[in-house]
C-alpha cells in the first residue's frame, strides 16, 4: 500500500509525521504540530528507549536484531519489542523482518527533524 511522503506505516494504518521545517522557538505552534511533536518527545521520555536509540546510533552496521537488545538492557524480548514499537510509531526506528527476527535501524532524518524543532 503506498503512503504519502508525510506518513509512516503503523500496523494497518498510518501516522502523520511531517517534519518541522522550523524551530518551536520561531513562532507559536499550531495544535496539530504540538500534538505530533509531543508524541515524538513522549516516546523519547523513557530511559530504555533512549538506550535503544543510543545502541542503534552506535551500531557498526546501522542495525540491530531485536534479540541483541535483551542482554544489554536486561529486559525481556517482549518488553524490548514494546519499546521498539513505541519508537516505530513516531517514525524514529524502522524494523525489517528476516526469518524469525526483526532487525531495527534508526531513522536519522526523523531524529534530526526533532532536533531542529528544538532549535539546535
Amino acid at each position: 500500500m503506498p503512503y504519502k511522503a508525510d506518513e509512516i506505516a503503523v500496523g494497518a494504518g498510518t501516522v502523520d509525521f511531517t517534519p518541522c521545517s522550523k524551530s518551536v522557538l520561531d513562532a507559536p505552534l499550531g495544535s496539530e504540530d504540538a500534538r505530533s511533536l509531543s508524541r515524538s518527545f513522549a516516546a523519547l521520555a523513557d530511559p530504555v528507549r533512549l538506550r535503544v536509540l543510543s545502541m542503534l546510533a552506535a551500531a557498526p552496521d546501522g542495525e540491530i536484531c531485536v534479540c541483541d537488545f535483551v542482554t544489554p538492557l536486561a529486559k525481556s524480548q517482549g518488553t524490548i519489542s514494546h519499546h521498539l514499537r513505541v519508537l516505530g510509531d513516531v517514525g524514529l526506528v524502522h524494523g525489517q523482518r528476516r526469518g524469525k527476527w526483526v532487525w531495527y535501524s534508526l531513522d536519522r532524518d526523523r531524529l534530526a527533524s526533532l532536533r531542529e524543532a528544538l532549535g539546535s
